[in-house]
C-alpha cells in the first residue's frame, strides 16, 4: 500500500510554529476583548452609582466627603 510522502522535519517545524502563530494571535484577540468586556462594566457601574448621586441630588464634595467618614468608621471599628 502507497503512503502520501512523509514531511521533513524542517516542514513540520514550520507547521507547528504557524500553529503557535496563530494560538497567539487568538490570544491576543482574545485579551482585546476581555479587555473590552471589563471597561464596558466599570463604566456601567460608573453609571449606577453616577445615577444615584443624581437621584440624592447630591454634590461630588458630598459624596467624597461621606465616603470618607464611611471608611473611616469602618477602619476604626476594625
Amino acid at each position: 500500500m502507497a503512503r502520501g510522502q512523509r514531511k521533513s522535519i524542517e516542514e513540520k517545524i514550520q507547521a507547528k510554529q504557524e500553529v503557535l502563530d496563530a494560538l497567539l494571535v487568538r490570544v491576543e484577540s482574545e485579551k482585546r476583548e476581555l479587555a473590552e468586556l471589563m471597561e464596558e462594566k466599570r463604566r456601567k457601574e460608573l453609571e449606577a452609582v453616577n445615577d444615584m448621586i443624581e437621584d440624592y441630588g447630591l454634590a461630588p464634595e458630598e459624596v467624597t466627603m461621606a465616603l470618607q467618614q464611611f471608611m473611616d468608621a469602618r477602619q476604626a471599628a476594625s
